[in-house]
């Protein structure tokens, strides 16, 4: 099947879905990304550098809400930031199949947009799936160039599809807009998120923006299906299959298959962590030497220094420290008060990251990490372990699992407002005063 024919194919699903005829576990499941992924913009948006960015955008009034921030404002600024915010973090919900975060990619433009329309609940989630099953397997179908980072290329399709969906465009259209946001990539480098540039969030932002003005460009009739995809995202940015774009379309829903985030930090480093933390109760002034292996996506953050938030979110050396210091890689370990911890320094020094063969031949149904402590007169300490938690395959979280894991780093009136948003919009006739109550929380 060529590119043209896939995308069409896709166009024609996404303009024939129903809400109504989804199953019931893919609705639930949908509904605890939405949860997860609203309370973690929140978070992000109350970061000072979130803040500072929101004051230095003067975002004018609107109807969508900067989740967090205080105002309403336009389609496209809330797009934006709000995808900005829910990055900020590390903390957004990903996908190990489409090896990156179809969530991010679509899912702000989507409600910015929806709460524009005044749209309904069932037709704001049917948007919303749309997006992130698109992205997904836009995902599954391109393999980046080595050393290009995922944020901001594939996933743009996915939030053309879904504000097309939105839009209420017919399949041709829909197409149209899939194939012209595949056509608006950003081409970012994996080593701007090693060296803490936060260029790595605004590619988010740019998905969720160029997915805007490619569902708009449809409905204007200005775009058209001609195979961008194999172009942009294949002879440029990489390769490109177009199998994976309709493979059991209809049947697999990629959104049953991501991974929730319970460590603020790059998803590679999640499964060391977890590790980490089985271990916690070692005496760390006798640790001569902590050895990670990982699997080869993982396999570039093993930097033992860092001089920003991000730069410490993508080091495995600083997250396995952190963990075994403070027993938890929340926000506040990476902030600038608690990243300079002097013991997280010292032991990160110790870290030695390396890939693993027989790890990497896991790849991609698993994402394993095998944690070494080598201490002065004691046997070395092994822990192994496949996933990390949160993941659909391995200790998948449930509604309350979120629920606590939010409860962590938000306040118990901000997660019960977020909670009612998100698990309300279903019977919703038009979801933007709901959406507009994020933005004062």
């Amino acid at each position: 099947m060529s590119t043209v024919e896939a995308v069409a194919r896709l166009g024609d699903w996404v303009a024939g879905l129903r809400w109504a005829d989804v199953p019931s576990a893919t609705r639930d499941r949908l509904g605890l990304v939405l949860l997860d992924s609203l309370g973690v913009t929140v978070v992000g948006a109350r970061q000072p550098e979130q803040r500072a960015l929101a004051a230095a955008w003067r975002p004018s009034a609107g109807p969508a809400p900067l989740v967090g921030g205080g105002v309403c404002t336009t389609v496209e600024a809330a797009a934006w930031l709000n995808a900005t915010a829910m990055a900020r973090l590390e903390l957004d919900e990903g996908h190990k199949y489409a090896k990156g975060h179809p969530a991010a990619h679509g899912l702000p433009a989507v409600l910015a947009l929806a709460a524009d329309l005044g749209a309904s609940g069932p037709s704001t989630l049917a948007a919303l799936l749309a997006a992130y099953e698109v992205a997904a397997r836009f995902g599954r179908a391109t393999t980046l160039r080595a050393g290009m980072h995922p944020h901001g290329s594939w996933g743009v399709a996915g939030a053309a599809a879904g504000c097309a969906k939105l839009l209420g465009l017919p399949a041709d259209q829909v197409a149209a807009a899939i194939d012209a946001g595949a056509g608006l990539p950003v081409a970012g480098h994996f080593a701007s998120a090693l060296d803490g540039n936060p260029v790595r969030d605004a590619w988010l932002g740019a998905s969720n923006v160029s997915g805007l003005a490619a569902a708009r460009m449809a409905a204007a009739g200005v775009a058209r299906n001609t195979g961008t995809p194999a172009l942009s995202l294949g002879d440029v940015l990489g390769s490109f299959d177009p199998g994976p774009l309709t493979d059991a379309l209809g049947e697999r829903w990629d959104v049953d298959l991501g991974y929730f985030k319970r460590h603020a930090s790059c998803s590679f480093t999640h499964p060391a962590a977890d590790a980490a933390l089985a271990m916690r109760g070692l005496d760390l002034g006798a640790v001569e030497e902590i050895v990670v292996e990982t699997h080869s996506l993982g396999g570039g953050l093993g930097r033992t220094t860092w001089d920003s938030r991000l730069g410490a979110l993508f080091s495995t050396p600083f997250v396995v420290a952190a963990a075994l210091v403070h027993g938890a890689v929340d926000p506040a370990v990476s902030a600038d008060e608690g990243r300079d911890d002097p013991r997280v320094r010292a032991l990160a020094a110790k870290v030695a990251l390396r890939v693993a063969p027989d790890l990497d031949a896991r790849l991609p149904d698993e994402r394993a990490a095998r944690v070494t402590v080598r201490m002065a007169g004691a046997e070395p300490r092994v822990v192994e372990v496949p996933n990390p938690i949160g993941d659909a395959a391995h200790h998948p979280m449930a509604e309350d699992d979120v629920l606590a894991l939010l409860g962590r780093l938000l306040d118990p009136g901000t997660v019960a407002t977020v909670h009612d948003v998100a698990t309300g919009l279903p019977d919703s006739p038009d979801i933007g005063p709901a959406l507009r109550r994020l933005a004062d929380i």
